[in-house]
Order: C-alpha cells, then sequence, then structure tokens
C-alpha cells in the first residue's frame, strides 16, 4: 500500500476527543484518523453511485411538476427557525 503524508490541522476539541477514541479503541490517532477518512470515502462513493443510479437520466428541471403539485402549506412549528 502507498502511503504519503498530509499536515493536518484540527481544533483542539476535536484532536482531543479522536486522540481519546483512538485510545479506547487500542489504535493510533494516526490509525483512527486514515479509518474516518476512509469510511467518509466510501460512504460518500457509494451515496453517490447509489443516488446516480436511482436518478438515472433525471434532471434536477424534472423534479419541478411534482414540487408544484406539494400543497402549500405554512411549515409546522418544529421546522420554523
Amino acid at each position: 500500500m502507498s502511503k504519503s503524508t498530509y499536515p493536518l490541522k484540527l481544533p483542539a476539541s476535536v484532536k482531543k476527543a479522536a486522540a481519546e477514541l483512538a485510545a479506547s479503541d487500542g489504535v493510533s490517532l494516526n490509525q483512527f484518523i486514515a479509518a474516518a477518512v476512509a469510511e467518509k470515502v466510501g460512504c460518500l462513493r457509494t451515496a453517490r453511485e447509489f443516488l446516480g443510479a436511482r436518478a438515472g437520466t433525471v434532471k434536477p428541471k424534472d423534479m419541478l411538476k411534482y414540487l408544484r403539485r406539494a400543497p402549500k402549506v405554512p411549515p409546522s412549528a418544529e421546522d420554523q427557525l
């Protein structure tokens, strides 16, 4: 496996939390961060491929006909800012 280095700057609180989780898993902080990045990459690629396959050739503008049929109601209380 080819490896490369990348200087990573994290907020101190995130680094501390990651270090604590890595220690509780019995791995180095480097291994923990590498695994977390690999997991995120896998999730995003899988989502893109899955959603791309589901969408087929549909374009965003094709959704307008469905959005126009949606009821015109104000947002519920829990959806308001």
